[in-house]
């Protein structure tokens, strides 16, 4: 697979290659390098993700869409959409960062993701960028339910067992598997009160944990 896979993925032809090449260049691998891209692509991202809210939740106050806004945008959704995008395949990375496993890293995979968007931007311009942007966003942005993504969903949990006066949930830590660069956590969480047990499984413990308590939310609705 080329590197023009991913700008095929991302529907953007680029006019300028040594663009798609410099996003697709971590630090470690020497200069030029994403940085510089990836700073650009940040500042791009928050925008067209902003302005989406904005428009499409025309009710929700300044804090709702920023707390919304963060979550879209945070680094797990960005490297949840690097890994579907199959962006580690394809980076250029130094012989260190190749043997500790760079091309998984969430951090290294969500920067890449926002220099793809600078060099997009760069190369075609701003409307370029932001139809990328609402297409690879749009099934993220059709999930969202106003009312519940500000909260994450241990939070969500936590709240409803006390609305309930109910004992909160445990979590706990059944598994860590794999080298230390792509660790696997599988995590229990454990509810008293109705008796509910779910297991989540994730790249982190507090990933694992969420998932956990996102599946008892949908037990308890259930």
């Amino acid at each position: 697979m080329t590197t023009q896979s991913i700008a095929k993925r991302l529907c953007h032809q680029f006019s300028d290659q040594s663009l798609l090449r410099t996003a697709l260049t971590h630090r470690s691998f020497g200069t030029p390098n994403n940085e510089r891209l990836e700073f650009l692509g940040d500042g791009v991202l928050d925008f067209v993700i902003a302005a989406a809210l904005f428009h499409r939740f025309a009710e929700l106050p300044e804090g709702d869409l920023s707390r919304l806004r963060a979550n879209l945008v945070r680094q797990e959704t960005l490297h949840r959409l690097a890994l579907d995008l199959d962006i580690g395949a394809h980076l250029r990375l130094g012989e260190g960062e190749l043997k500790s496993g760079g091309a998984q890293r969430p951090s290294i995979l969500a920067d890449a993701l926002e220099a793809l968007l600078g060099a997009i931007y760069l190369d075609a311009g701003f409307e370029a960028v932001q139809t990328v942007i609402e297409n690879l966003f749009a099934p993220l942005l059709d999930e969202l339910k106003p009312g519940q993504f500000q909260k994450d969903a241990k939070t969500r949990l936590q709240e409803w067992l006390q609305g309930r006066k109910k004992a909160l949930p445990k979590y706990q830590l059944l598994e860590a598997t794999g080298a230390a660069h792509e660790q696997r956590f599988e995590v229990a969480c454990e509810i008293e009160n109705p008796t509910l047990r779910t297991v989540g499984h994730g790249s982190s413990r507090r990933i694992a944990e969420q998932i956990a308590a996102e599946k008892a939310l949908k037990e308890l609705h259930a």
